[in-house]
């Protein structure tokens, strides 16, 4: 079976596609919130998706990593609406120390090709 690799670098590919699963690298955002980081996350999930072959519909699960779980509230609100016209996927969420500081929120998606 063929695999896809999708804005590959020396250290990863942002997207992998085997069959018709797609495989979402850790996505982050810039900005001061973690409202803002995880909008941006989302839209750059979006973008990927769609270059895949996918849409936000389509996605099998979510991991969500936060760098402090009292945000947990202000990234649901975000999440929230960008994911109310579609089916909800599955979805775990967690506390980690994230690859810089300035990181508040990454956001990891497996999906379906549409």
């Amino acid at each position: 079976m063929t695999i896809t690799r999708i804005e590959t670098g020396p250290r990863m590919s942002e997207a992998v596609i085997h069959g018709d699963t797609v495989y979402l690298a850790g996505q982050i955002g810039e900005g001061e919130t973690v409202a803002i980081q995880t909008q941006a996350a989302l839209d750059e999930i979006e973008r990927l998706l769609t270059l895949a072959g996918s849409s936000k519909a389509h996605i099998l699960r979510a991991t969500i990593w936060l760098a402090d779980m009292a945000t947990f509230d202000e990234m649901n609100g975000v999440w929230d609406a960008w994911i109310a016209d579609v089916p909800a996927p599955t979805r775990a969420t967690g506390e980690s120390k994230l690859a810089t500081p300035d990181y508040k929120v990454e956001i990891i998606i497996t999906a379906a090709r549409a």
